[in-house]
């Protein structure tokens, strides 16, 4: 006999279908456009136009000794003269710690290879023009004969920026007087190579042009028989030598997040289905405590808190005339004068209690705060009274 499916299971199918159905929707709604996916990173990993994996590969494949530098400039050795750190347009900006590394990695020897109009922030020394360059690829010659425009009659730059006041140890080789787009400068005993964009070692722009023989002398080391050891800096790009760090620049993360809420609802069901069966625990109208919430409902609507008041009041009356012999009439004033007397009771707040109680039930409306302090009073001294009589009995 086939079993159907329950109308609560139906429910909870209905949600999580219409719930990954949103979910697609929102992701193809939040997809960027594929021209918006062409990253403009000159990074060593990208195979796009604006990437420089090209570049990277073919140090690699000409015996360049190449790597990719994922740790901040701090590791870098002071000192060492034969390494070259290329800085591809980074993106990131350094700290102070990492600026200062930086210069002094140069200053004792080091030679740095930077593309972009960002240099100010690595090498705050450096003066960049505020005016923004043209974004269209141009052909520029050599303004001088040097080791790095050695072979290279003209090459074709995309600028981002141009250099502002030469100082004495810079020098223009590219572009403008006013405007260099390439320049040498000598910082310590180091140097720096500085373009104004990235397009000679883009995957798009090495071909152009004498582009390759540009980048390739810039890669070389032409005061000593032993080539450089090339750094290819990835650190500012933002790929950190952490797991962590290369998750959240890809799509596992939301990926994980739908697997979760998948799992989540797998979990609701089985438990729903699995799960012990729990009949609940139905009062019995016979309860005194439903006894006690009914009766209080009822004075609550009705708004007879005197009435209330006038029962607890009789009821300690009772007692304290019973156990003092007197009549039933006594005023509250004497009942209270008796107590303290026979009883030992030195507490004035009875007689006041007993007045209050007795000029609240002659009142058409008490508050419900004023008739239930009262009431509580009124049984408090109504339990001493219980409690005396016990002890009473069980003496005799």
């Amino acid at each position: 006999m086939p079993v159907g499916v329950a109308s609560s299971d139906k429910k909870l199918l209905t949600f999580g279908g219409g719930l990954l159905i949103l979910m697609l929707i929102v992701s193809i709604a939040l997809a960027p456009p594929a021209e918006l996916n062409q990253s403009k990173v000159p990074s060593s990993y990208s195979a796009q136009s604006a990437g420089a994996q090209a570049a990277y590969r073919l140090l690699s494949a000409l015996h360049y000794p190449v790597r990719r530098w994922q740790s901040p400039p701090t590791e870098l050795s002071a000192g060492n003269t034969n390494t070259l750190l290329i800085l591809a347009e980074p993106r990131q900006p350094p700290s102070a710690n990492e600026r200062k590394a930086l210069e002094n990695f140069v200053r004792n020897g080091g030679h740095v290879l930077f593309t972009g109009g960002d240099i100010q922030s690595y090498f705050p020394s450096a003066n960049m023009l505020q005016e923004y360059a043209t974004p269209s690829w141009q052909t520029f010659t050599p303004n001088l004969p040097s080791i790095y425009t050695r072979g290279v009659p003209k090459i074709t730059l995309q600028p981002q920026a141009y250099w502002g006041k030469l100082q004495s140890r810079q020098l223009a080789l590219y572009g403008d007087k006013d405007s260099p787009v390439v320049v040498s400068w000598i910082l310590g005993d180091g140097h720096i190579s500085w373009w104004a964009g990235s397009t000679p070692l883009s995957n798009a722009g090495i071909s152009a042009e004498s582009n390759l023989q540009f980048f390739l002398d810039a890669a070389s080391n032409w005061n000593s028989d032993e080539p450089y050891q090339i750094y290819w800096d990835e650190y500012f790009h933002g790929e950190r030598s952490s797991l962590w760090s290369y998750v959240e620049k890809t799509s596992l993360a939301w990926g994980a997040l739908q697997i979760a809420i998948l799992v989540a609802a797998v979990l609701f069901t089985f438990a729903r289905r699995s799960g012990p069966i729990f009949i609940p625990v139905e009062v019995s109208r016979l309860s005194p405590l439903e006894f006690v919430d009914t009766l209080g409902g009822l004075y609550e609507r009705a708004g007879a808190g005197s009435a209330a008041v006038s029962v607890s009041l009789q009821r300690l009356r009772t007692l304290l005339t019973r156990q003092l012999a007197l009549s039933s009439s006594t005023s509250a004033v004497a009942l209270a004068a008796a107590a303290e007397q026979r009883l030992g009771w030195r507490d004035k707040n009875l007689r006041d209690t007993l007045v209050s109680a007795e000029a609240a039930t002659r009142q058409e409306k008490v508050t419900s705060r004023t008739a239930l302090e009262l009431v509580r009073s009124l049984e408090l001294f109504s339990a001493r009274l219980d409690m005396r009589s016990k002890l009473i009995m069980e003496k005799k």
